[in-house]
């Protein structure tokens, strides 16, 4: 059994994030086995009613759209109240999927520097077909077969852990405005034996990855959310989940969760006001927001080859961003308490912007966020990241968001914004060892965040 060295986590995943070129894959090796997989995983994606889909029915009565097996996930319409909210009631289509899956990244040490496995994977929903995953991205549905296809390549290093050495483990959610209640488990796990490398797969260091996150379309959303989980490095002067300001977190949280009002019930998707079935998909009346839309799969390299889905589509390309500074000698980003119709808990911490901006203008002007036009107007000198990124191309068809962070004025006011709050980014990192915390878009930019040049430096000093 391979000897794990003695060193904290969080030191040895700083020193994976310095790391150039990985010990089994340096960056022209890497280059070469992506396109060869892009090249030999294509797969075809074809528009496809949804009252014409294989396995799938539109419910005569209530309009939902589900599976023959009654698994995977069911779309339905939602009822929201916000009370006092620019825009205080509407109803709408929601994925709703109470499983728990798993997204899990195996790492194994290699000449004392950590390596992550990555696979390079297909979704129907990606603008580019294959992109980098996680060692493990799969359903309950899926690992459980429901699917009938093949088993899911290393799930037992997630399911059974007793062997191997666990370095992660927290339930997070997934997209609050599209999921309801929707969450995965998200796992680190050391290999202490032996790994088979298997087709589509191949070892990276921490520092390649971060640097991939440059790149649009490369690392995929379940990547990123499992990356903002790796242990952090915190200042030698202070303990984890200790000391004033993670306690005046906390308590600030608690307190918006109290005082924000949220009613929301699931109704039959015929009943949400305002979208209808047409031409073989459920869209908005005007033309807003996104579609539900139905598509037919053909795909190499996964446990199945073809398969029928409904997808949901937005319209117009996101934004998240995400505005930081230092204060006191401290790295900090400016986080923002956001009620989403899927939560758990009423809010969770979003980025200081999150947003499709085209949908705006159709809005009330008080529906704005603020805070939109200081990232959009934002010089190019204060830009420390800047690229595009997919969400989930398993439920999402061409979802992309653009992921901005900036160097925040020293003269940006908060007043009258008691739902934002500038975050210690050694307290984001506490709260991500626990569920529910930080949304899926805090958690991808945050993952940026840490890959920028010498952010590892900084957080450990």
């Amino acid at each position: 059994m391979t000897q794990v060295t003695e060193q904290s986590p969080a030191t040895r995943f700083a020193e994976s994030a310095r790391a150039g070129d990985g010990v089994r894959t340096d960056t022209a090796a890497f280059d070469a086995w992506l396109a060869d997989c892009r090249d030999r995983f294509r797969n075809t994606v074809e528009l496809r009613p949804l009252d014409a889909l294989r396995d799938w029915s539109v419910d005569p009565h209530t309009g939902d759209v589900g599976h023959s097996s009654g698994r995977f996930f069911t779309v339905r319409g939602l009822d929201v109240r916000l009370p006092g909210a620019a825009v205080d009631h509407w109803r709408q289509p929601i994925i709703s999927q109470p499983e728990t899956g798993i997204l899990g990244i195996l790492v194994k040490e290699f000449d004392g520097v950590l390596h992550c496995l990555m696979q390079a994977k297909t979704e129907p929903g990606n603008v580019n077909g294959v992109q980098l995953s996680p060692t493990v991205q799969a359903t309950r549905s899926n690992y459980s077969g429901v699917h009938r296809g093949k088993a899911v390549p290393y799930l037992d290093h997630f399911r059974d852990t007793a062997r191997h050495r666990v370095l992660a483990d927290v339930l997070q959610s997934e997209q609050g405005a599209w999921f309801h209640r929707k969450r995965n488990r998200n796992l680190i796990v050391e290999a202490t034996g032996p790994v088979e490398v298997l087709d589509g797969f191949c070892w990276l260091t921490l520092g390649q990855i971060h640097r991939l996150l440059h790149e649009d379309d490369l690392v995929n959303m379940d990547t990123r959310t499992v990356l903002s989980c790796f242990p952090a490095a915190v200042p030698a002067t202070r303990s984890a989940e200790s000391g004033p300001s993670y306690g005046e977190l906390l308590r600030w949280i608690t307190e918006e969760r109290a005082r924000r009002e949220r009613h929301v019930r699931e109704i039959p998707l015929n009943s949400a006001t305002g979208w209808q079935l047409r031409d073989g998909r459920v869209t908005h009346r005007d033309g807003l927001f996104f579609d539900v839309v139905g598509v037919s799969v053909e795909a190499a390299g996964r446990e199945v080859g073809h398969w029928d889905q409904p997808l949901l589509a937005p319209h117009g390309t996101g934004l998240v961003g995400l505005l930081v500074r230092e204060i006191d000698g401290v790295p900090h980003a400016l986080l923002h308490a956001r009620v989403e119709v899927g939560n758990l808990d009423v809010l969770e911490l979003a980025p200081t912007v999150q947003c499709t901006p085209q949908t705006y203008p159709h809005l009330p002007p008080g529906a704005r966020p603020r805070f939109l036009d200081t990232v959009l107007d934002a010089p190019r000198e204060r830009v420390l990241f800047d690229a595009v990124h997919s969400e989930e191309g398993g439920r999402f068809l061409h979802a992309r968001t653009r992921y901005v962070i900036l160097e925040a004025d020293a003269g940006l006011s908060l007043a009258d914004c008691p739902d934002y709050r500038w975050t210690a980014l050694h307290d984001t990192a506490a709260l991500l060892r626990h569920s529910h915390y930080l949304n899926i878009q805090a958690r991808s930019i945050l993952a940026c965040l840490h890959g920028l040049p010498g952010r590892e430096g900084r957080e450990k000093s």
